[in-house]
């Protein structure tokens, strides 16, 4: 693609320039990308935990704002719906604009989101601000790691890429944590003043240290792929989310959305088919030429299915079975959150020596051998503890899977299609995020009513439920083990391939 007149402006007009990834880059180049990196990761971490932290205070808000189940769920919906809508046109967004603009205006939306939230008089604006915060957030991850690809030297990458399996990961899993530690001594609100501060403060260091690191090309854009991207993603998400209403008798919203999905993202994806014969599309998806590339996004969706799962299933048996406080839930679920946090740094390093493969294999093995414990070993009176290291086992082994897989998929592709390939990996985190809750939800709901209908007491209904989804999502796990041999750290298996058709 030729650059625009006024994209080689506005690099010119740029306080910094913009800063090389190829070469060995001198002290104070690695120290400016370090800088960076840094500014986008704490960024990142800061809005996506945003992503879950609404999940415990419901309750608070249906009392507070005197509105219904249905209604309080749309906040997480909202929030969802407008992520998978935004995400694929990130790609095109990256191309487009200096990655600096593009952190200030991402930055700048989640401010005002937030402060939204903080002052909402009322649910209607709320919704509103979850929105608006919803369309920042949508940019910082493709942001991240499409930065971190350009600027990390390849020897480097899986120690960042650790970094970034601790944004995408430990922010959403330890979202209700905070979230319960807030709202047993402060009200619904203070779940966005407390951060507001904290992103105000990111957003005056971002303003002040980041730099841009593209160069900025006359990408095209084509508004009918972005019509079909609302259509597609916005309708599959919507009816992944209401998924759960098929047991109850609600199904044709469901069931329509699903329809409407599907059909719009077969559309999209003709259509982008289409476009890349002459670089037009606004998701490339000659990513999925690459095998490594595609085994790696079929278990970044399984490990993601099983993460979001497991988090709302958690809760519902301490709070639904156990009888646990919202507190002592949030609490039960930080060790695991930490310790894969903690973990992940090191995984990477361990992936700069060792490659993808014998990472892989013990996580999925892990991952599936917690999940099948949890399976085996819940009742409706178990220990609290036995929950517990179930979750810290599921941490640990989540923690040797999302770096390797970062990383993995990112660097078997060229450099021309790292925007394409993270926004098809952070659009993919949504969608098995939606999918994962849907499925352990409705099969959990389904069975726990079979299980009432049949005289067991709500408890053991619940567990019994929790059990049966849980199985699903080990069996998902185990199926995907064999695949891990396949994943290689090789660098870009295309790079040779024709930009055409």
């Amino acid at each position: 693609m030729t650059e625009s007149p006024h994209a080689s402006r506005t690099l010119v007009e740029t306080a910094d320039p913009p800063v090389a990834a190829s070469g060995a880059p001198d002290a104070a180049t690695r120290k400016r990308n370090n800088t960076v990196i840094w500014v986008l990761i704490i960024s990142a971490f800061t809005v996506i935990l945003n992503e879950t932290i609404m999940s415990v205070a419901l309750p608070h808000l249906m009392t507070d704002l005197r509105i219904s189940a249905i209604s309080a769920q749309w906040l997480t919906t909202a929030f969802l719906l407008t992520m998978s809508v935004v995400i694929p046109t990130t790609g095109y967004l990256l191309q487009r604009f200096p990655t600096r603009t593009l952190y200030l205006a991402a930055m700048s939306v989640f401010v005002l989101g937030t402060t939204l939230a903080a002052s909402a008089p009322g649910f209607e604006v709320l919704l509103a601000a979850r929105v608006v915060q919803a369309l920042g957030t949508a940019v910082m991850l493709p942001l991240l790691i499409t930065t971190v690809m350009n600027l990390e030297p390849p020897e480097t990458r899986g120690k960042r890429m650790g970094m970034i399996s601790v944004v995408i990961a430990v922010a959403p899993a330890i979202g209700p944590t905070i979230s319960g530690l807030i709202l047993s001594v402060l009200p619904w609100r203070f779940l966005f003043v407390a951060v507001l501060p904290i992103v105000i403060g990111v957003l005056v260091f971002g303003f002040r240290h980041m730099v841009t690191t593209n160069e900025p090309s006359d990408a095209p854009l084509d508004i009918p792929s972005i019509f079909l991207t609302a259509i597609g993603f916005g309708s599959l998400v919507l009816g992944l989310s209401k998924i759960g209403e098929i047991t109850t008798g609600g199904s044709s919203t469901a069931l329509a959305a699903l329809g409407v999905g599907v059909v719009g993202v077969g559309l999209f994806v003709w259509r982008q088919l289409v476009l890349q014969r002459t670089d037009r599309a606004l998701l490339d998806l000659r990513t999925f030429r690459v095998p490594t590339f595609v085994i790696t996004v079929f278990l970044f969706m399984v490990a993601m299915a099983g993460l979001f799962g497991t988090i709302i299933l958690l809760p519902l048996y301490m709070q639904g079975a156990l009888h646990l406080s919202v507190l002592s839930s949030g609490l039960l679920l930080l060790p695991g959150g930490l310790a894969m946090g903690l973990l992940s740094t090191r995984v990477g390093r361990l992936y700069d020596r060792l490659g993808p493969r014998p990472l892989l294999v013990p996580g999925l093995t892990t991952v599936a051998a917690s999940l099948w414990a949890l399976a085996a070993l819940l009742r409706a009176d178990s220990p609290w503890w036995i929950m517990l290291a179930c979750h810290v086992l599921l941490s640990l082994g989540l923690a040797f899977v999302f770096t390797p897989l970062f990383t993995s998929s990112l660097a078997s592709l060229p450099a021309r299609l790292y925007s394409h390939g993270s926004a098809t990996v952070s659009t993919v985190q949504q969608v098995a995020g939606a999918a994962g809750t849907a499925l352990f939800i409705s099969t959990m709901s389904a069975v726990a009513l079979r299980q009432t209908d049949a005289g067991a007491s709500d408890e053991v209904a619940l567990t019994a439920g929790i059990r049966v989804a849980l199985v699903i999502g080990a069996s998902l796990v185990t199926l995907g083990i064999p695949l891990a041999a396949f994943v290689r750290k090789g660098s870009a298996d295309m790079s040779d391939a024709p930009s055409g058709h």
